[in-house]
């Protein structure tokens, strides 16, 4: 549940979540498939206008309860799990995004396999879905590859080529692989068919990743990772 990316260290296995974490991503998920239900059906709608404002009014109504508390920037989400692989709003692959196809996935023969359904909210040209999506998709799965084969990095390039347009509410297939390793830079693949035409490439992809330095972790994550250093106040809780 949850899981955006493979486990970075592979070797050994996860340890036991809590009850506490458990029910929380459980509880999280649940909402992230309530939403996606009102955002699709949202997006294919024709009720008329005061239908509209009526829904509009339960959701705004809805935002109360779960606004109460909220994290900053700054904040990891206390039901993820960063080394774990769990991103539980992960806007791909999170289980409680509103806004994720969600896109599952696993790995084949070394490869990164991925499956989703898009539906109308991401339409683009009728019928297709937004080029930008295809994109979104693509740079997510060629991160789980480098993730995959132990070489994990930030996207610094992503050429991507339309071949024919991707189609809504058809079940998709993903997948990728690393082809080259450099030093600190990898190099991976990825593809999207259709599952009933796995041979026809709808959109490819290659992508250049970068591992990052420890410096560099430091200098874009070390607010998240680090938060009491931030806020030395809250060593002394």
């Amino acid at each position: 549940m949850g899981r955006s990316y493979h486990t970075i260290d592979s070797t050994s296995p996860p340890p036991p979540e809590s009850p506490s974490v458990e029910d929380r991503r459980a509880a999280i998920a649940e909402l992230g498939e309530a939403l996606r239900t009102l955002v699709e059906q949202a997006a294919a709608s024709e009720s008329p206008a005061d239908e509209l404002r009526r829904a509009a009014a339960l959701v705004r109504e809805a935002t109360i309860p779960v606004g109460k508390q909220q994290r900053t920037r700054g904040q990891i989400p206390s039901a993820d799990d960063l080394l774990g692989g769990v991103r539980m709003h992960n806007p791909v692959c999170g289980d409680g995004s509103a806004i994720a196809p969600p896109l599952r996935v696993e790995v084949v023969e070394g490869k990164a396999v991925g499956t989703c359904t898009l539906g109308l909210v991401y339409e683009g040209p009728p019928m297709y879905a937004h080029g930008g999506i295809s994109a979104l998709l693509l740079d997510q799965i060629l991160g789980y590859a480098t993730s995959v084969a132990g070489h994990p990095g930030m996207t610094v390039r992503l050429d991507t080529q339309y071949r024919a347009p991707v189609p809504l509410r058809t079940p998709l297939r993903l997948a990728a692989e690393v082809v080259g390793v450099d030093g600190r830079k990898v190099t991976a693949r990825a593809t999207i068919t259709t599952e009933s035409e796995p041979d026809a490439v709808l959109v490819e992809a290659t992508g250049l990743f970068v591992a990052l330095r420890s410096d560099q972790s430091e200098r874009l994550f070390g607010e998240a990772l680090h938060p009491d250093a931030s806020n030395p106040a809250a060593a002394h809780d």
